[in-house]
């Protein structure tokens, strides 16, 4: 039997694209969506995004953030989907060492894009999931949880 865990990165690694939501300093809501990459071993989702945006600006002041993963094909009978808290990571942290690696495999093409990889860890994730019975919902927290250190 696979784990809440398992079952959410199997998820995860499947799909292509994240809505992330960050904040101003007045609380102001701006939401982005980006392709990314996911690390399952340490709950981390790589993307790849230029320093002068917007949402970069926001969230070098404010790294906390939000955001939500659909299927990459929707199914309206298999609702599935994910909401996640995280934040982002200094590019100098031990989790940020293999962003660009991590991303370009995933994004081979990514790589005569300009921008830089910069990584989410994520610290909770709710999964809503039908297909294994109308309404289930999966919780993982990583304060319960202990993340193997680099």
């Amino acid at each position: 039997m696979e784990s809440i865990l398992q079952h959410i990165n199997h998820f995860v690694e499947a799909q292509t694209v994240a809505s992330v939501c960050c904040q101003d300093d007045q609380g102001a809501l701006h939401c982005f969506s980006c392709y990314y990459a996911y690390d399952a071993e340490h709950q981390l989702l790589h993307f790849k995004t230029s320093e002068d945006t917007l949402h970069m600006k926001l969230l070098a002041k404010h790294p906390h953030l939000a955001g939500t993963i659909l299927p990459d094909k929707l199914n309206k009978l298999k609702v599935q989907g994910i909401q996640f808290t995280g934040v982002l990571v200094d590019p100098s942290d031990n989790d940020a060492r293999q962003a660009g690696k991590h991303y370009h495999l995933k994004h081979p093409l990514a790589v005569a894009m300009d921008g830089k990889v910069r990584t989410i860890r994520i610290n909770w994730i709710k999964m809503t999931d039908n297909t294994l019975g109308f309404g289930t919902k999966l919780v993982w927290d990583r304060s319960h949880y202990s993340v193997p250190l680099r």
